[in-house]
């Protein structure tokens, strides 16, 4: 395996960086301000993303993922890789590029399984930054870990599909620009386990979908972005909504999340990156007990650590993008299994530490640790959890081992 850096991504990192210490770093607070200047914090997107967006498709800093797509930058899994990472450094950094989710697993999804007028209506104005998605298959009353378990209905009537049911923690539905969902339901019960979901297009608009309620996370409400529960009540769409064919759902759901699943890992790295490196700079400068925090043998320890886990993890993300370009999303799922379970709890040991070393600063909104810390939290559940992954892994081990 060559985790060496070609001369395009080299000059896709540098570019990368410039831009992050420019433009992104120094307008995040300024991001806050607006959002929170605002009477209605769900109504308008702060007017310095909109900037921030146009000054990175000047740059050519846009629709970096996609690997091998005529719609993206033509990127291999692991040449998006490490300018994953450098926008992950920022909350606001992966929207300023349109590489932010749950939009870019839409886009694969529709690059990948949409028919062409589906691609016109949505997948381009998606790649343009026009308009934001949603992506609905969590549900409330079920463990939505296994996808199996979905309740929601998706009934043929003549021309049209009609969907019934609650879903929530469709991220992104909060926003202003958001106008369309890919929905997750059941739209055959009798049909063998996995081939009785299927997804369709839903457009926010249509009538019978309603927005119950914004979901904070650990308090933080993500406006404009949001993560609600949406009722379909009795909501019809045409034939022509539905993605791939009827009891595909849980096959597109597989082909989506295994980009998405190693795109969270790539930023985490960025994230706990930035959290090292605030670390390092705040102990140069603080003294307790008569000497600099930079001397103290558990402040040793604790950038150690932090080094060390970061690098294991950048490897194992390298290696399950090398395995992704290589062979394959399904032959990597291990790889792509393991990565999804180690850079959650790796970013949330290094952020933990850059917040004791900071103290009572590291849980302020002062810097971005604790924000950061809880979107970490989140990622250890999002696109499934710690354990579902965990019995994946152990299960292809054992294979390895049967007479």
């Amino acid at each position: 395996m060559d985790f060496s850096y070609s001369d395009k991504v080299k000059m896709l990192q540098e570019k990368l960086t410039s831009f992050m210490e420019e433009h992104v770093y120094p307008n995040e607070r300024l991001f806050e301000e607006q959002l929170n200047g605002q009477e209605n914090r769900w109504a308008q997107v702060p007017p310095i993303m909109e900037e921030l967006k146009e000054k990175a498709k000047k740059e050519g800093l846009w629709n970096l993922f996609l690997p091998e797509s005529e719609y993206g930058a033509g990127l291999t899994n692991i040449e998006y890789a490490p300018l994953c990472e450098i926008m992950g450094r920022s909350i606001i950094g992966p929207e300023v590029f349109n590489c932010n989710a749950p939009d870019t697993g839409n886009m694969e999804v529709l690059a990948r399984y949409g028919t062409e007028e589906q691609k016109r209506m949505w997948l381009a104005p998606l790649l343009k930054g026009e308009i934001r998605s949603c992506f609905s298959m969590t549900e409330p009353d079920v463990a939505s870990s296994d996808a199996t378990n979905i309740e929601a209905s998706i009934t043929r009537e003549g021309d049209e599909y009609v969907i019934n049911g609650r879903k929530w923690w469709s991220s992104g539905a909060g926003d202003p620009r958001c106008k369309i969902a890919i929905v997750m339901g059941k739209s055959n019960p009798h049909a063998p386990k996995h081939e009785q979901q299927s997804m369709i297009l839903v457009p926010l608009d249509t009538d019978g979908v309603k927005i119950e309620r914004l979901l904070p996370v650990f308090g933080y409400d993500h406006a404009p972005h949001g993560h609600a529960e949406i009722t379909f009540h009795h909501v019809k769409v045409p034939k022509e909504n539905m993605i791939w064919g009827e009891g595909k759902g849980f096959a597109i759901a597989q082909g989506r999340l295994g980009p998405g699943r190693i795109h969270h890992c790539m930023r985490l790295i960025g994230t706990a990156e930035r959290a090292l490196e605030q670390l390092c700079k705040r102990v140069q400068n603080r003294v307790a007990f008569g000497k600099r925090l930079a001397e103290q043998g558990v402040v040793h320890e604790w950038i150690a650590n932090s080094r060390v886990e970061i690098e294991q993890a950048r490897l194992l993300t390298l290696k399950a993008a090398y395995m992704m370009d290589t062979v394959g999303n399904k032959e990597a799922k291990t790889e792509i299994a393991m990565i999804k379970v180690v850079a959650p709890t790796m970013a949330l040991n290094v952020i933990d530490r850059a917040i004791q070393a900071l103290g009572a600063a590291g849980v302020s909104d002062d810097f971005t640790l604790a924000a950061n810390w809880a979107n970490a939290r989140t990622l250890r559940l999002a696109d499934g959890p710690d354990e579902v992954h965990k019995a994946q892994i152990a299960k292809l081990e054992l294979r390895k081992y049967r007479d």
